[in-house]
């Protein structure tokens, strides 16, 4: 199956306890892209960069079979730039300036080539471009997959409302969940959020991992403890593309795929950290994910004896 992404292609300096950045490629769309690319998956993304932007990365993009055709170079205009510090814990971080720039007009354009493609991953953007993608969409996608955030929640709820309920998987963190349901309780607030419109509610945890709630079914998976965490700035991202790209792969959508999924995902979103930007994830090729694989199996596969 296809697998069409809508989301930024950026640039982002990053600082953490364990050093920092100069502007180095990021984006939500960047990390999907290279996830599901690793997975074997053919995708294609929409999104917008100005005429700073290397061909190198939009080389990278074409040598990993990503079509880029729904990339627009605004010239005359500069990409979206972030830059962020994380504290020493690496849950909380400090924006230290956000450049919307092309961003800021962004009017996705659909290629005719990926037009046809089952599955829609939508990026953190705002919930009227998300909309807008929809619209242009010759036919509805099998499946929709909206990645959304409290910033919208607080400036554009009755958009992203709208948003919500034509959706059929949304990923969101805890804080996020509890703050779009007004639950504490995150088994609560996925049972709200399921009225919202979406069949399958993921709330992910950060490092205490990630849960899928499904009817009244729920299936939680840990993190992957790791030795060297250097960076979690496009974990998330990897993690939607490794969860999107696996169930393109299969080409199936019910519950026991999308459980195997969210293991993909997390196990993808594993290496993100392991370096700054997508310099891990660049890295990594299937042999690797197998390995990881295997590591979560280890991890989450154990007999007990009642008697």
């Amino acid at each position: 199956m296809k697998l069409l992404v809508v989301g930024s292609v950026a640039f982002d300096a990053i600082e953490t306890p364990f050093g920092k950045t100069d502007k180095i490629l990021g984006g939500a769309a960047t990390y999907i892209g290279i996830t599901s690319s690793i997975l074997g998956v053919k995708s294609g993304i929409v999104s917008v960069v100005g005429g700073d932007f290397p061909q190198e990365h939009l080389d990278m993009f074409t040598d990993r079979n990503i079509n880029i055709e729904g990339i627009e170079i605004v010239k005359e205009g500069k990409t979206f730039f972030w830059s962020g510090k994380y504290h020493n814990d690496l849950n909380t971080r400090d924006t230290l300036a956000t450049e919307v720039n092309v961003l800021e007009n962004f009017d996705p354009k659909i290629p005719d080539s990926m037009q046809d493609a089952e599955i829609l991953l939508l990026g953190n953007l705002h919930p009227g471009v998300q909309l807008s993608v929809l619209e242009k969409m010759n036919t509805r996608p099998k499946l929709v997959i909206l990645d959304t955030m409290n910033f919208w929640m607080d400036s554009a709820l009755d958009v992203l409302m709208d948003m919500i309920a034509k959706t059929d998987v949304i990923t969101i963190n805890d804080e996020e969940a509890r703050q779009l349901s007004g639950e504490y309780s995150l088994v609560k607030a996925a049972k709200k959020i399921h009225t919202m419109g979406p069949e399958y509610v993921i709330i992910k945890k950060g490092e205490h991992g990630a849960l899928l709630f499904h009817d009244n079914k729920v299936f939680a998976i840990p993190a992957l403890p790791l030795e060297d965490v250097f960076d979690p700035t496009g974990a998330g991202d990897t993690f939607a593309g490794g969860f999107a790209a696996y169930l393109a792969k299969k080409g199936k959508f019910d519950f026991e795929t999308m459980k195997s999924a969210l293991i993909v995902g997390s196990a993808m979103a594993s290496f993100t950290v392991e370096k700054f930007g997508t310099e891990r994830i660049q890295e990594v090729n299937e042999s690797d994910m197998f390995e990881r694989l295997r590591q979560f199996k280890e991890l989450t596969t154990f007999d007990v004896e009642l008697q």
